[in-house]
């Protein structure tokens, strides 16, 4: 039988903590000499075929301006071994310091873009704007995923989820439900 729980009143700021819907990611990007990485908490899957991912990129962020420009960027994963890197880049500003050389993280070409990826990654994902009808009033992108390349172990890697005011969450064991309605469901 399932179990019941008492609930509390959350304050409506602070509902992230239960609907985060993702890992963290790091976000690179790139624009006429200049290269910057960011942090980033809130993305999603919009689309299996072509790949869709959208995300909030607030106009305040230094990555803003040159992601807006070049019309691309790197979705990169990091894993709890990046963990200090995830939480300097994202209390640090583009703008004042070179976020590569600051984190010792090495940049490299990946097909497609011109923005860099991030070597230490666990998951890199190079994206072209798809879709930018939603930026200028919520600040959200609409990616297509042109390019993706992952390490080949650990299957499941240690993933980083912010839970906010500091506190993180590792992805945890995997549980497998399996069945052939299910995958019948999904996408090649």
């Amino acid at each position: 039988m399932a179990r019941t729980y008492q609930k509390l009143d959350v304050p409506l700021e602070k509902i992230r903590r239960y609907l985060e819907p993702g890992p963290i990611v790091l976000v690179s990007s790139a624009w006429k000499g200049e290269r910057n990485i960011m942090t980033m908490g809130w993305h999603t899957v919009m689309e299996f075929s072509p790949s869709l991912v959208g995300c909030v990129i607030a106009a305040s962020n230094h990555s803003f301006d040159l992601i807006r420009q070049s019309r691309e960027c790197v979705i990169n994963l990091p894993t709890t071994a990046l963990l200090d890197a995830v939480v300097g880049i994202g209390t640090t500003s583009g703008s004042e310091v070179d976020k590569f050389e600051r984190f010792g993280l090495t940049p490299e070409a990946v097909d497609g873009v011109g923005a860099p990826a991030i070597r230490e990654c666990h998951a890199q994902f190079a994206c072209r704007l798809h879709d930018d009808s939603l930026v200028d009033k919520y600040n959200f992108f609409i990616w297509e995923v042109i390019a993706a390349r992952a390490a080949r172990v650990p299957k499941h890697p240690e993933t980083v989820h912010y839970t906010g005011e500091g506190v993180f969450m590792v992805a945890g064991k995997v549980v497998s439900r399996r069945s052939k309605g299910l995958l019948a469901k999904e996408p090649g």
